[in-house]
């Protein structure tokens, strides 16, 4: 049975097109992968099947009385309430259906005995959807599901305006996964998860029964939790049936058989060509010459799909420091309450040092803290006097500027042609570099503040949390640069395949924390 069927669409951002006559359909039960290099349109397309968006050409159909919860990258929180109050919003539907229920109960009193029969079977139905819809457990469904993705830790009663980005895309994923609805649609829900966290919302995924649309760059996690993988690639959308590996399989088959159908029509061509141009001018054979032109004139002809632009990544490296970078004694980190308890650490030249740990424990405090970008509770920070940082911060910018504005505000020395050539290096096209940041895809995004990064000299790199949202090719890149960095490097991550072979020590922040685990 189908649940949506886009079919023929075409839209286009920018001057550029995104979507050319690509169609899409979504059966019962089917867990799907969208997937597609940063830029491709994914996001564009998610807003295009949920109504947000109205492409120029085609059509998006859902079978009747279906339900969706569609979390999208940026997605906002109401001022003013707390984490338990945007979480029961989940349920406000049934809320309601139980306030009118006791309107009508009310309403008894003074009822008429055919309209009292009436009541008591309209009362029984509602009554009959909040049992069935465990509206009476609401508040255990509502801490299971917050401690499941680190909620809990946080506090419930927290206000959402004094939540980090992270935090505040954890509570956005959980109310879009207590509203049940019949189809989910998740726009990188794994960004600022951490590795335990990842594995509940795996697990949950894995059990659940309706559908659901996952864009990731996760590859670990997208292939645990999809049976269904679309491509989006040079404006086309391609079906593949099976896991994440099963459609690198077939996508370099079907790349490999393209390639060789190519270049065998392109020797036919060139065949043609030469006899065509040998026998037009001569009597004899200017016939069979005029069939040959129509012959090429009719061929339907093969075409390679363009490379994409690959970012190339380099840090540039400044003076050497001293042997040890930072050294920190009796450290106690946090803003009102101890995250820590006392620490020493000593962070030395070239070493490179990853940060794990369950989110709300104070990875991003740390670096800041270290960075002495906010006062610790307790101890001293000590910093080597020829230390110079490159910081890339876990939080979007999300200014009006367009990209190349953004970064030439920061380096104004630059001409522009300089400063566009630096954005080109690091996979950003003239469209992207022309666009407002608050507008660029997530990947696109993190890319201008990489490359702000890069422009100038550091000798220790501090990340947080920069794989989030960049697509497989520049993740691959950027731990390259990072291995190749002679110099320190302190990053947050909570992909573990991604750091393991770029770093030499990893620091797990729960070994520190003053939270019961």
């Amino acid at each position: 049975m189908s649940i949506l069927n886009a079919e023929n669409i075409s839209h286009s951002f920018g001057g550029r097109q995104i979507l050319e006559d690509a169609s899409f359909r979504l059966l019962k039960g089917e867990h799907i992968g969208l997937i597609g290099a940063n830029g491709e349109g994914k996001s564009t397309f998610l807003k295009i099947i949920t109504g947000e968006v109205h492409p120029e050409n085609g059509k998006v159909e859902w079978c009747r009385h279906i339900t969706y919860g569609y979390l999208d990258q940026y997605s906002t929180l109401e001022k003013g309430k707390t984490i338990r109050d945007v979480l029961r919003d989940a349920f406000s539907h049934l809320s309601e259906l139980e306030a009118e229920m006791i309107a009508i109960y009310d309403k008894m009193g003074s009822a008429s005995d055919d309209e009292m029969g009436a009541m008591m079977e309209e009362v029984g139905e509602m009554q009959e959807i909040l049992d069935s819809s465990g509206y009476y457990t609401i508040d255990t469904k509502i801490s299971e599901y917050a401690n499941g993705l680190g909620l809990g830790e946080i506090g419930l009663d927290r206000d959402v305006t004094e939540l980090s980005g992270g935090q505040r895309a954890k509570v956005l994923l959980a109310k879009v996964l207590l509203e049940n609805p019949m189809i989910l649609i998740l726009d990188e829900p794994t960004n600022f998860l951490d590795e335990n966290h990842i594995n509940w919302l795996t697990e949950f995924l894995q059990n659940y029964e309706n559908a659901f649309i996952l864009v990731s760059h996760d590859m670990p996690f997208l292939t645990k939790v999809t049976n269904v993988i679309y491509h989006l690639e040079n404006t086309a959308l391609t079906r593949y049936k099976g896991t994440y590996e099963d459609f690198l399989r077939m996508y370099d088959l079907k790349k490999q058989q393209v390639e060789q159908a190519y270049k065998k029509q392109q020797k036919k061509i060139a065949d043609l060509e030469e006899f065509v141009a040998r026998n037009k001018a001569r009597a004899a054979t200017a016939t069979l010459a005029r069939s040959r032109q129509k012959e090429l004139d009719k061929m339907e002809r093969i075409n390679l799909a363009p490379e994409k632009i690959k970012p190339v990544f380099h840090f540039q490296v400044d003076r050497t420091p001293g042997r040890v970078v930072i050294s920190a004694k009796e450290l106690v980190i946090g803003y009102d309450v101890p995250l820590t308890r006392k620490i020493d650490i000593k962070i030395e030249r070239n070493q490179k040092i990853a940060i794990k740990g369950v989110n709300g424990l104070g990875k991003s405090t740390l670096l800041k803290t270290l960075l002495k970008l906010i006062p610790p509770l307790e101890g001293e920070i000590e910093h080597d006097q020829f230390m110079n940082v490159g910081y890339f911060e876990q939080e979007e910018s999300n200014s009006d500027k367009t990209a190349l504005q953004e970064f030439w505000d920061e380096f104004p020395s630059l001409t522009n042609a300089e400063a566009r050539a630096a954005l080109a290096k690091c996979g950003l096209t003239n469209e992207h570099i022309t666009t407002q940041m608050r507008v660029l895809s997530g990947g696109e995004n993190a890319k201008v503040r990489l490359c702000k990064v890069m422009q100038s000299p550091a000798n220790i790199l501090v990340l947080d949390e920069p794989t989030n949202h960049l697509d497989i090719v520049a993740k691959e890149e950027l731990a390259r640069a990072i291995k190749e960095f002679r110099g320190t490097v302190l990053l947050v991550c909570h992909e573990s395949e991604f750091y393991t072979d770029v770093v030499d020590e990893v620091w797990d922040v729960s070994d520190w924390s003053t939270k019961i685990i």
